[in-house]
């Protein structure tokens, strides 16, 4: 069973921590302000150094080896790409103050995208999907299989089974258990006899930048790979309403397997989600309700 990709015990990265870092490292930055930056992320840390870059930090040490994979691959695929994507300026290697590489990037503009910050979100989704054909494009060649690196995004979704479940189970007093098993085993069933494809791995509205109302760049690349891209396809439920997912789906035309794996990923996420975190921490489980009514087709 492969570790579930939801936040657990990690390094507090700090200011001072980054400061130091790049203090030591690269010297010629030194001295530059660093600033947190309003969504942190969950697996990384990420903070502003300077007007013009970023500092970006596992905070664990699942994700470690995602900076050499992001440092070698970044580069051949932003060329390719019809929208910015984060460019690698520099590696940090692990020190006494902090265990593993990590990475400073150019700074791209932006804020995560969110229902009130996008002007038209029918225009957004067909932006989205010719960025996700134009990936899937590429040569997927000597690109990384689905494994631990990237939480097997672009595998099977059975790999996740027991664990979408256990939490259907744990949820039976809130949702609709009959509907979600549904979905959930034509997601199963659904085929993939596709060639693979560059994958993301986690499209979703924070890794979604919008300026100026549209979207203007993609980041986070920690769970990308090579395999099925149908994993790509969640934002359809996890963001999109009716209109939009089908503006989505005219722009990316997928067969009816691939869209019913990509729902199938959308409700997997939204049920670990909602699991572990109703009773604890409501902020994280968010909109994971309204993801899964979305999925089994019982809202927009």
């Amino acid at each position: 069973m492969p570790p579930s990709d939801t936040p657990d015990t990690k390094i507090e990265i700090t200011v001072s921590l980054v400061g130091r870092l790049v203090a030591a490292q690269f010297p010629e930055w030194a001295g530059l302000p660093i600033t947190p930056i309003e969504f942190l992320g969950w697996d990384n840390r990420t903070l502003r150094l300077g007007p013009g870059m970023s500092v970006r930090m596992p905070s664990a040490e699942r994700y470690s080896t995602q900076v050499k994979k992001e440092q070698q691959w970044l580069p051949v695929l932003a060329p390719l790409l019809p929208l910015p994507i984060p460019v690698p300026l520099a590696m940090g290697l692990p020190s006494d103050d902090y265990p593993w590489n990590w990475s400073v990037y150019r700074w791209l503009q932006g804020e995560s995208a969110t229902i009130e910050r996008i002007d038209d979100l029918q225009q957004f989704a067909v932006t989205l999907a010719g960025f996700l054909a134009a990936l899937q494009q590429i040569d997927p060649a000597d690109g990384p299989p689905p494994g631990q690196h990237n939480f097997f995004r672009g595998g099977p979704l059975s790999i996740y089974d027991t664990e979408t479940r256990n939490s259907i189970a744990a949820l039976r007093d809130i949702i609709d258990t009959e509907a979600v098993t549904a979905v959930w085993d034509a997601s199963l069933a659904a085929p993939w006899n596709g060639r693979p494809a560059c994958l993301h791995g986690d499209i979703c509205a924070a890794n979604l930048l919008i300026d100026g109302g549209r979207l203007s760049a993609v980041i986070d690349f920690g769970c990308s790979g090579v395999g099925d891209p149908a994993c790509d396809l969640a934002i359809a439920w996890t963001l999109f309403s009716r209109k939009s997912r089908e503006a989505f789906f005219a722009a990316l035309p997928v067969d009816a397997a691939t869209r019913e794996r990509g729902r199938g990923w959308a409700l997997w996420k939204a049920l670990i989600v909602l699991a572990e975190h109703r009773n604890t921490n409501p902020l994280i489980a968010g909109t994971s309700p309204q993801v899964i009514d979305r999925t089994i087709g019982s809202c927009n």
